[in-house]
């Protein structure tokens, strides 16, 4: 999950996207009486991916006449595979999503649901250090991926509390171990993921402070993760696609409900073996994300218009993207309440 962000941030909104297509699993096609569908994560398997993998565990996609193959991308490329139909379905998040649809050749994928029904990533630094809010990152070390997006949401946040942006110190971030690298004072400060990073840094033991982004400004609520979807195969098989989120609707809510047996699913279902040494960490991820997974909104994948529309009329208005998007890039057409 926190490669995960390195890789959101990273993106530059608006920029035009080079499309590397490495083979990420078969067309959809009839293996028998299952249609074929290949799902690309964003990266290795993690609580974001939980539902997922509950669904094909406890034969929620088989019930649906689904046979679901989860695979893992090439960096940065889950999108572009999902475009280019080496996978049905795959992991976006909506920030980095505006790329593709602001685009001159704009990829043909649409958000069909949301993960998470809130943005849960914030400013994660040492406790003490007087950055319990935005103000407090003046004068001291932020390590920066250089994105666009990121840099202008921090200045807002930032300069909207009282602080002065022109005074956060920048370096790059290689980091890959949040909570040792604020302990080891390597950085003062890093954008994380609540649900990972700083449950890390509890299970760890190392002391932080947090604020989050949709917390300083509404308008930063947007959604991250969504899954996404090839426009083509939504026009082609709606049905399919329904049957889809249908068993992926019932993961989640099994996730949400049952946390520790999901967690358990996860870390038994992951073919990469990433996890086997977390067991705590996914664990306590799992907790936490099982109160996000719905949240408040009225059934699980639901995307608000007005929250997604917000998000990007904000990028627009601040010149981080070349074209209006209002209502662009999403659909609760293949939700089922």
């Amino acid at each position: 999950m926190k490669r995960t962000m390195k890789k959101i941030l990273a993106l530059t909104v608006c920029a035009s996207m080079i499309l590397g297509m490495t083979a990420c699993g078969d067309k959809s096609s009839s293996d028998g009486d299952k249609t074929k569908i290949t799902f690309c994560l964003d990266w290795t398997p993690n609580t974001n991916h939980t539902g997922l993998y509950v669904a094909l565990a406890n034969g929620y996609f088989e019930d649906e006449g689904l046979d679901v193959e989860i695979v893992q991308p090439a960096e940065n490329t889950a999108a572009q595979m999902c475009a280019a139909g080496e996978a049905q379905f795959a992991i976006e998040a909506q920030d980095t999503l505006a790329a593709s649809l602001a685009s001159d050749d704009p990829l043909g994928i649409t958000a069909v649901a949301t993960i998470l029904q809130h943005n849960t990533s914030g400013i994660m630094s040492r406790k003490g250090d007087g950055i319990t809010r935005p103000a407090g990152l003046t004068g001291k070390t932020y390590s920066t991926w250089e994105s666009p997006i990121e840099l202008a949401m921090l200045e807002n946040v930032v300069n909207a509390d009282g602080g002065d942006f022109s005074k956060v110190k920048q370096i790059p971030n290689d980091i890959t171990d949040e909570p040792a690298a604020l302990k080891a004072k390597q950085t003062d400060a890093i954008w994380v993921f609540e649900g990972w990073s700083k449950i890390n840094a509890d299970v760890n033991n190392v002391p932080v402070d947090y604020f989050s982004f949709a917390d300083m400004n509404p308008t930063f609520d947007y959604y991250t993760p969504v899954i996404i979807a090839n426009n083509d195969f939504l026009k082609e098989s709606p049905d399919v696609a329904k049957a889809f989120m249908r068993a992926a609707k019932k993961g989640y809510e099994f996730a949400a409900e049952n946390p520790d047996e999901a967690a358990e699913i996860l870390i038994k279902e992951d073919n990469t073996g990433s996890l086997k040494k977390s067991e705590k960490l996914v664990k306590k991820s799992q907790e936490f994300l099982s109160k996000k997974y719905i949240d408040d909104a009225k059934s699980w994948g639901y995307i608000d218009p007005e929250r997604w529309n917000n998000f990007y009329k904000w990028l627009y208005d601040n010149k981080l993207c070349s074209k209006d998007l209002t209502d662009k890039g999403f659909s609760n057409d293949y939700l089922e309440d």
